[in-house]
């Protein structure tokens, strides 16, 4: 045991502020740029707002589905004190981006997909501090959770004072606006709680009002079920209702993010791993369609798009091309229709072809039709033959 740890046990209260301190340099030094400190008592509040959520039938299903889990503390780790939140703020834009061009088009990923899953990243920050706990309190215990854990980073860092919850759900920072990715750690030592931050955003409702579909149902509820960023990830059929509002997104949404004042003119770019490649974060929209496993780890395994795989992405490309009514896209939708096994892509393959129209993608619909046995995709077909426009 070094010297720092025999004086450091038992820790007296006098070496409680200092070792806080102490806690947030470390953090400072290793490149976490917010580091706050919360109780871990229940959260009420959340509890019965995801009750509420449930009711309403918002929830997106990914989450987790015991609210008890989501909202105590003590059920995932009995002995625990206290919690630490970190943030690391991210690039909100793109250097010398691609553009869509005529028979080019191209797609694009949230800023959540942008450079490294920050999944590893915050982990492996949380790790550090794991370990500088354990090597200035010795028996500490602890839990690190980023983003897949079943506590609400965001009611951890709004407790922590990290920032605050804006009406688009997203946590808020004075420093770097809501472009900051969070994680916690709960641990058996009582640091002591900071104080949270008072929200901000005042009367300004833009990010309600700029959601493509309504899913920010007031401020600090969101339908996931509308949400473009829940929609983008699915596996099976968008709603028809919804696939103009997805557009060109392959993977999430950053409309609400984008709007918002706290967010103007707000770009870090100081973590490295954080940095976009253009190329696969807009990336052109027909090489999607046939993308293979293997090219497609090698492009996007790194990201945090890459979670779901590639069918999500391959049937939202098929969408955009769609949206673009791309009519050099219509021989590779044609052979997705023909070919591919999936029926969420071949119905959505019909519909794109019925947006883009003409004689060849009547031609093609009206030959498939012949030979597809599934029920949703034939009517798809059905409504791309009703709707499309014939150009002489």
């Amino acid at each position: 045991m070094s010297s720092l740890q025999q004086q450091r046990v038992p820790h007296p209260e006098s070496h409680a502020v200092s070792l806080k301190q102490e806690v947030i340099d470390y953090a400072h030094s290793i490149g976490i740029d917010k580091i706050g400190f919360a109780s871990a008592n229940p959260f009420l509040a959340l509890k019965d707002r995801l009750y509420t959520h449930r009711d309403n039938g918002y929830e997106s299903g990914f989450e987790e589905k015991d609210i008890e889990k989501r909202t105590d503390p003590a059920v995932t780790m009995p002995e625990v004190k206290s919690i630490i939140s970190i943030a690391l703020a991210y690039p909100s834009r793109m250097e010398s981006p691609p553009k869509s061009e005529k028979g080019q088009y191209r797609g694009i990923m949230a800023r959540v997909a942008w450079g490294d899953d920050y999944h590893t990243v915050l982990r492996n920050k949380l790790k550090k501090i794991q370990t500088f706990l354990k090597e200035q309190i010795p028996g500490i215990v602890t839990e690190s959770m980023v983003d897949t854990g079943v506590l609400s980073d965001r009611a951890v860092a709004e407790r922590a004072g990290i920032g605050w919850v804006g009406k688009n759900t997203s946590l808020i920072t004075p420093e770097f606006g809501s472009w900051v990715y969070l994680g916690e750690m709960l641990t058996s030592y009582p640091f002591e709680p900071d104080v949270p931050l008072v929200d901000e955003c005042g009367e300004c409702t833009l990010c309600i009002d700029s959601c493509p579909t309504g899913a920010i149902v007031k401020g600090g509820q969101l339908n996931s079920q509308r949400c473009v960023a829940y929609l983008t990830q699915v596996k099976d059929y968008i709603s028809e209702e919804f696939r103009d509002a997805v557009g060109n997104r392959l993977y999430g949404c950053d409309t609400c993010q984008q709007v918002c004042p706290k967010n103007r003119k707000i770009n870090f770019t100081h973590h490295a791993e954080f940095t976009p490649d253009p190329e696969n974060m807009k990336p052109l929209l027909k090489p999607l369609l046939t993308i293979g496993k293997k090219e497609f780890a090698r492009r996007f395994g790194t990201s945090s798009a890459a979670w779901r795989g590639k069918k999500p992405i391959q049937r939202n490309a098929v969408l955009a091309l769609g949206f673009f009514k791309d009519a050099s896209a219509v021989e590779p939708l044609i052979d997705v229709i023909n070919q591919d096994e999936r029926p969420a892509m071949r119905g959505t393959a019909a519909w794109a072809l019925g947006r883009i129209g003409g004689e060849r993608c009547q031609e093609a619909l009206n030959a498939v039709k012949l030979t597809e046995k599934d029920t949703t995709v034939l009517k798809e077909i059905d409504k791309a033959l009703s709707t499309m426009e014939i150009v002489e």
